[in-house]
């Protein structure tokens, strides 16, 4: 007699048959697997951690009733996302005010040279190439724990629309194609967003590192 997988080894696919089932270790575990970043997502969005959690409780009830719907054409957490996105825009729409996914919501703040980052060429397109002049190892940089704390108050900062895509493309890993849909936005304005993003958080990570930006960088 085989035994049965832990709830921790499911896949997406399997948590959601299991769900369809009625399993409620099922849904505890999918709120396991996406609840902190959920919440990391919605406070980007709505700027309040109150609210924030009320966003995830009520992204949560949409999910698990209407989990009959998931049709898989998109992961499973890009679509638990869309739905947190749009109760976030519902929740911004009731308090009159709006959240702005579009590249000109960023405004004309400074850039890096683009040369900074992979070309079209590379599996990770888009992504940091070089790093500033004192980084002997910029993946273990990176991963220190004084330098994460820089990036993430860097990416708090940010303009919502930019907030949202970074977190969702550079701390949760989704793939451009997926991140524009969720957002609703064309995959050129998603880049636009990123790059913006991207720029002003490694301005920070430079300025906490003490470098400069090479000679000919944009100012």
């Amino acid at each position: 007699m085989s035994a049965v997988a832990p709830a921790k080894q499911r896949s997406d696919g399997a948590l959601v048959q299991a769900l369809l089932a009625k399993d409620e270790r099922a849904a505890e575990q999918l709120i396991e697997r996406y609840g902190g970043p959920m919440k990391r997502l919605a406070f980007n969005l709505v700027g309040s951690r109150a609210v924030a959690d009320e966003v995830v409780q009520e992204t949560w009830i949409a999910v698990l009733r209407g989990i009959d719907r998931f049709e898989g054409r998109s992961s499973l957490k890009t679509w638990v996302y869309r739905i947190l996105i749009n109760t976030a825009k519902t929740r911004a729409q009731r308090e009159a005010r709006s959240i702005p996914f579009s590249a000109a919501a960023g405004g004309d703040e400074p850039s890096v040279d683009p040369d900074r980052f992979l070309g079209p060429e590379h599996r990770q397109h888009g992504g940091w190439s070089l790093g500033p002049s004192d980084w002997a190892t910029p993946e273990e940089e990176l991963l220190g724990g004084e330098t994460r704390e820089v990036i993430m108050r860097a990416i708090d900062e940010l303009p919502e629309s930019q907030r949202a895509v970074i977190t969702m493309r550079d701390v949760e890993g989704l793939p451009s194609e997926e991140v524009a849909a969720a957002l609703e936005i064309s995959q050129g304005n998603e880049r636009v967003l990123l790059h913006r993003a991207r720029s002003t958080v490694r301005r920070a990570i430079e300025r906490h590192l003490g470098a400069v930006e090479p000679t000919g960088a944009a100012g």
